[in-house]
């Protein structure tokens, strides 16, 4: 078969289209032959040399994937040959063919073609597990998005919104906040522009909001404690503003906040498997009910996973960008 491969760390030309061995679907694992997977921001730290995937997952990047079941493996029970699934990953999905352990598929929702269902997985479940699952936002709670013109920040106002919730996001100028609103967030923030912690607690009466979700990290951390309301929940999952940062505990402890940190990938299998299945059993049925949507800025051909990682950089996005494999 064939698959991105990164001879060695480097910019979006690094990423080399080449032929490499099939994969085996083990104990408990499937193959996929792969029609489309997405460009997430932790292959772009793979490719640079700074995110290695876990032990014993593929060395290829890709977080995702949509396609085909084509093998099943020894103990594999719910799944048959033929049937169309879209998948969470440790690495692989930048492939023809990858092998997924069985409780981290997820069928196609209804409604959605098969290609687009590769946007959905690490979104939807990154989504639901930080926000429901760990910080427990409940319906008229507020949520704060950073980045909510991203793939994260696209699934997350839907979902907030969804169950009930207030949603404020910051975003990088007017176009990307119009897009946020189409999809339901109720405060925009332009970040180049406007300072967060004001703008939230005007548009809040001071109060501020119950959950943050934040990827930048270290950047925001000062100011991501200021903007919580009392008895608020900080989830960082992404350390684009760097790694580290001051934390004033008076102001923690006179809010009660708490701060949580959380990665998916390197989470045990069993761990992921129950992500995967809340997902399919509050999310899907939103998606398949038209409540919320999967948001696809733009579609390349695989081999040209360059293509896809710069527009990332770029930061020109709206929601994911998809690599398609030719032919499939």
């Amino acid at each position: 078969m064939y698959a991105i491969t990164i001879p060695e760390p480097g910019g979006p030309e690094a990423l080399v289209w080449a032929e490499v061995p099939n994969p085996v679907p083990g104990e408990g694992e499937v193959l996929v032959e792969v029609v489309a997977s997405a460009v997430n921001r932790a292959d772009l730290l793979q490719r640079q040399g700074f995110y290695d995937p876990p032990p014993g997952s593929s060395p290829y990047p890709g977080l995702e994937c949509a396609g085909r079941i084509t093998a099943l493996g020894p103990g594999v029970a719910g799944w048959a040959v033929g049937d169309e699934v879209c998948a969470l990953l440790a690495g692989g999905g930048y492939a023809e063919k990858v092998v997924v352990p069985a409780g981290q598929l997820l069928p196609v929702p209804e409604g959605v073609d098969l290609a687009t269902a590769a946007a959905l997985p690490e979104v939807a479940c990154t989504v639901w597990s930080n926000i429901f699952m760990i910080a427990h936002l409940r319906p008229g709670e507020t949520l704060l998005v950073h980045g909510g013109a991203s793939g994260i920040g696209t699934m997350a106002i839907q979902l907030a919104k969804a169950v009930g919730a207030r949603v404020a996001v910051t975003a990088g100028g007017p176009e990307k906040l119009a897009r946020c609103a189409e999809l339901g967030a109720d405060i925009l923030i332009d970040y180049r522009e406007q300072d967060f912690v004001e703008e939230l607690a005007k548009a809040t009466d001071g109060a501020g909001a119950d959950v943050i979700l934040d990827i930048v990290g270290a950047k925001y951390l000062e100011r991501n404690v200021k903007a919580l309301a009392v008895n608020g929940r900080l989830v960082v999952i992404g350390l684009q503003g760097g790694v580290k940062g001051e934390l004033n505990l008076g102001a923690l402890l006179a809010k009660r906040a708490a701060v949580m940190a959380t990665t998916l990938r390197s989470r045990p299998a069993a761990e992921k498997a129950a992500i995967v299945a809340a997902v399919r059993e509050h999310v899907w049925p939103l998606i398949g009910a038209g409540t919320v949507r999967p948001v696809v800025d733009r579609s390349v051909p695989m081999p040209d996973a360059a293509e896809g990682h710069q527009a990332l950089e770029d930061g020109g996005h709206v929601g994911k960008v998809l690599l398609l494999v030719p032919g499939a």
